[in-house]
């Protein structure tokens, strides 16, 4: 599949990639929401530009939507496109939660269990079609059929990998390396035979660039600039050299000073960069982890809208 997230590109660019990914034959296309965005337009807009591919919405903030609200999102952007819509729930940021928003982060885990809950729940009742109500003992006659796609869960730390093994269809990362993808793949397995469901699927949005120009490599910097102090990543990025960029990072640098002491080798750590035949190599490393899909993010700077990256990696 192909992704697109939030960065200093053009807004319409999301549209052009999804459509050079739908003309490729990619099964589906994942659009993150951020300041830009609603992802369920985005995501309408997808749809009426392209013939075939299935959209995905989000990771969507749990602090910011309530579960109908997102439901009600993913079933519109459905009707009016004709094609499954799926959505992935997430905790997102302090920064963008209680910086963009203006809504409180806290208690993030919590809200994320009864947000996925709740959706799952609502998710199944609709999926009956119109005719019942919108929500069990609401009152209110479901006209809409509800949304055919999968719910995602976005997780990390455990007590996300509980909720995603509880009540996803699918739980994804992000900007990760095999070897966290084998350690997150082994507590999903075990949080799913916990809760007595089958694993969810296990996605993963990695950056990616084929033939990478100089202008591909600082493009995919900035997105790992953003995770040098993110704990978790923290440990990976230390582990494999990064000391300077992240004591910056961790002293508040501007992201401009991070991405100067940033080697581009850097990007190889959590994405998919390098020639044809050296990206695939890093795909099946994935695979072998225990990923099953991998969302690509491809770099646009130097390649338009991803066209010869998603050409060499089409299914």
């Amino acid at each position: 599949m192909a992704a697109s997230r939030e960065d200093d590109s053009a807004p319409a660019e999301a549209l052009r990639v999804a459509a050079v990914a739908d003309r490729l034959g990619y099964p589906e296309v994942w659009l993150g929401e951020g300041p830009t965005w609603d992802s369920f337009v985005l995501g309408a807009a997808v749809g009426l530009g392209t013939e075939r591919i299935a959209v995905t919405a989000g990771p969507v903030a749990v602090s910011v939507r309530d579960p109908l609200t997102i439901v009600r999102g993913a079933a519109s952007a459905e009707a009016v496109i004709g094609r499954p819509v799926g959505v992935a729930l997430g905790a997102s940021s302090v920064r963008v939660v209680e910086g963009v928003h203006g809504r409180s982060r806290a208690r993030v885990a919590t809200v994320l269990a009864e947000c996925s809950a709740r959706v799952r729940e609502l998710f199944d009742h609709q999926r009956g079609g119109p005719g019942g109500e919108v929500v069990p003992g609401g009152g209110f006659r479901q006209r809409l059929a509800g949304p055919t796609g999968p719910l995602t869960v976005a997780a990390f730390g455990d007590r996300a990998i509980a909720v995603a093994a509880r009540y996803a269809d699918r739980m994804v990362l992000d900007l990760v390396s095999p070897e966290q993808v084998r350690g997150l793949r082994a507590k999903l397995d075990a949080a799913a035979s916990q809760a007595n469901r089958r694993a969810p699927t296990l996605a993963a949005w990695l950056p990616a660039a084929v033939d990478p120009t100089a202008e591909s490599y600082d493009q995919i910097l900035g997105s790992v600039a953003g995770y040098l102090t993110v704990r978790g990543y923290r440990e990976v990025f230390l582990e494999s050299g990064l000391h300077d960029a992240v004591r910056l990072a961790d002293e508040g640098a501007p992201r401009a000073e991070l991405l100067a002491a940033l080697p581009r080798w850097a990007v190889e750590t959590v994405g998919l960069v390098g020639d044809v035949e050296a990206v695939r190599a890093r795909i099946r490393a994935y695979s072998e982890a225990g990923l099953d899909e991998i969302a690509l993010v491809p770099a646009t700077e130097g390649d338009p809208d991803g066209r010869r990256t998603l050409g060499a990696l089409a299914p």
